[in-house]
């Protein structure tokens, strides 16, 4: 069984060029591990010559042997920083494990029965194509390649100086798998890692550890992945064996999936004295930063158990009251969305429960000073086509997309104003407010097409657009407009505004430019009022993620008086570093040289030292 197999900590060979993401031709000429692939056509779909075309495509890969023995057991967690001649082959570790509880006679024939029959499945899907979001060779190459565990280094190298007034620690989170993808991977699907900078007396450390959630711990224990991948696996009639799987690995008491299935891997904020780390399939993640700039994971974290149902990756602290709004979607069973709410002293409002027809995919929302502001789009949950061969993930463009408008204190689901917004996906809403004159919500977001596109793959090149929705209560219509002019569209996703005027109307925000999709090459600073817009590019072959912006003080006369935290990777050097930009002028204060790569990775916050202090 893997559980008493050596595990080779080498699984993944990073040594993917960046044309990688643009063209794929023949890949390994080993018949027995290649993987060719073909696209989906879908009716929706158009032929395009954008030179951001993503096509499914590699150069020749090896794709590595499952579970290959090594001749030692490595396991140390130390990482070391890459040189020329190693980087091309990070490594992940994945030492042997010895199982914590005893099996009995039944559960290790079951285990190695179900163990054969998982091998004989994954023998038969790789005589099969894969769909590029469902490769791991094209999911995690290159930068988006999982490391190991970094403990924490101190004294870092700094270029130029650090601000005063950054002391605290930036937290990001990230997809990082422990083990080698067995079958399907989606980038979405990786374990949690947080990466820390730690900031003190103008000097940074830098740690980083993956969340410990209920799931990393028993396949740790287990020695390879037993839990389904939500984006990669579950497709079609292969996703239905693997989900049978599952249970009856449950059903023999092998594994436990009772106390979440989660990975913690995209959201991550500081409320009430807790760092948490979420994804919107399970509870958040109580992660701590130690004395000495560490991490170390708490433990899935229930709000003293008043929390009973999963918390959405992106919830939001309303800068004013302290309170915690956040959505909660089941994509089995109604209801399939709630909302509730956390008084700053950490005590839960009661559900409201929230009427749809279906269940939807809602990664993020929005607050305003009065309302939360609720996307029911076109993205949505059909689990009935994996019977049917297809993804449960599915664009239903039969559907008119809508925002809900409920008050922050409402009691029941009936209070919610719905107002039809056609064609409209949004991914990420940035903010929202109220322009109480107008009857109007205005809703700032990146409108995405295909909506689909980041789960399913298709032909037409994928376009997030810049845009403000205009959301009328009064009449219960909507407008929508592109914020930049179209001689200047790039995509913009992931990024933030001032937080310390969420909810409020704000004249700036800090968005990635997704150029060329899916790598970063930079940050724009839109001015949301005229479409101005200013660009603060990495360099040749120099990419990054999302731009955190951090006040340079909650009272400062200026919104943008601030800078710009973000990671930032040297793919012909092979070594990552932490960028401290001025918001104001676009400039750049210091540079952070890290010990070890940073992957491309996604969401972070700020934690200043006062309220490190506080840490529960």
């Amino acid at each position: 069984m893997a559980s008493q197999a050596t595990i080779s900590n080498t699984w993944i060979n990073t040594k993917v060029p960046s044309s990688s993401f643009k063209e794929l031709g023949s890949l390994s000429s080993n018949p027995t591990t290649s993987l060719s692939f073909k696209k989906r056509s879908t009716n929706n779909t158009k032929k395009s010559n954008n030179k951001n075309t993503i096509s499914c495509s590699l150069q020749t890969f090896h794709f590595p042997t499952q579970y290959k023995p090594s001749s030692t057991t490595t396991t140390s967690k130390t990482s070391t920083t890459p040189t020329k001649e190693n980087k091309t082959h990070q490594q992940i570790l994945s030492p042997k494990q010895e199982p914590q509880k005893k099996w009995n006679l039944v559960q290790k024939v079951a285990a190695k029965a179900l163990d054969f029959v998982e091998t004989t499945l994954v023998s038969h899907e790789r005589k099969h194509p894969l769909p590029k979001t469902a490769d791991p060779r094209v999911q995690i190459a290159g930068n988006f390649a999982p490391v190991p565990e970094t403990p924490v280094q101190h004294s870092l190298p700094v270029t130029g100086k650090i601000p005063k007034c950054i002391e605290g620690v930036y937290v990001r989170n990230g997809a990082n798998p422990l083990h080698e993808p067995s079958a399907g991977h989606h980038l979405f699907d990786g374990d949690g890692m947080v990466h820390a900078v730690r900031f003190k007396d103008g000097s940074a450390s830098y740690a980083c550890r993956f969340t410990e959630t209920e799931r990393l711990v028993q396949e740790k224990e287990l020695g390879k992945p037993v839990f389904p991948k939500a984006i990669g696996e579950l497709h079609g009639h292969s996703g239905i064996a693997r989900l049978l799987l599952f249970y009856a690995r449950g059903l023999f008491g092998i594994i436990d999936g009772n106390n979440g299935m989660g990975v913690a891997n995209a959201g991550l904020v500081y409320f009430n004295n807790h760092l948490l780390a979420m994804s919107e399939d399970d509870l958040p993640y109580h992660v701590r930063v130690t004395e000495n700039g560490d991490l170390k994971t708490v433990g899935r974290y229930n709000f003293d158990e008043q929390l009973k149902s999963t918390m959405i990756a992106h919830p939001k602290v309303d800068p004013v009251t302290g309170d915690l709004h956040a959505l909660s979607y089941d994509v089995i069973q109604k209801p399939y969305l709630k909302y509730y709410s956390f008084n700053k002293d950490g005590v839960k409002s009661p559900d409201v429960e929230i009427d749809l027809k279906e269940a939807t995919m809602i990664h993020d929302f929005a607050i305003t000073e009065n309302f939360v502001v609720i996307p029911d789009q076109q993205v949505v949950f059909k689990l009935s086509e994996m019977i049917r061969g297809g993804s449960p993930v599915i664009y239903d463009k039969e559907k008119v997309s809508r925002f809900g408008i409920l008050d922050k204190n409402g009691v029941n689901g009936e209070g919610v104003k719905w107002i039809e917004a056609p064609d409209c996906f949004c991914f990420h809403l940035w903010n929202a407010w109220e322009e109480k004159e107008n009857d109007e919500v205005v809703v700032i977001g990146s409108c995405m097409t295909p909506a689909d596109s980041i789960f399913n793959e298709c032909d037409e090149n994928l376009k997030s657009v810049l845009s403000e929705i205009r959301l009328n209560i009064k009449t219960g219509k909507s407008k929508r407009r592109e914020i930049i002019d179209e001689s200047e569209q790039v995509n913009l996703e992931a990024g933030m505004v001032n937080r310390n005027k969420l909810g409020r109307k704000t004249q700036f925000a800090y968005l990635a430019l997704a150029e060329p999709w899916p790598k970063v090459s930079g940050f724009a600073k839109v001015d949301l009022f005229s479409g101005q817009v200013k660009k603060y590019i990495y360099g040749d072959q120099r990419f990054g993620g999302e731009p955190m912006f951090l006040p340079r003080d909650t009272n400062s006369e200026n919104e943008d008086d601030g800078y710009i935290l973000t990671f930032v990777h040297d793919e012909k050097e092979w070594k990552s570093e932490l960028q401290i930009v001025n918001a104001m002028n676009l400039k750049l204060e210091a540079t952070i040289n890290l010990p070890s790569r940073v992957p491309y990775g996604f969401h972070g916050t700020f934690i200043h030292s006062n309220d490190l202090k506080n840490q529960a």
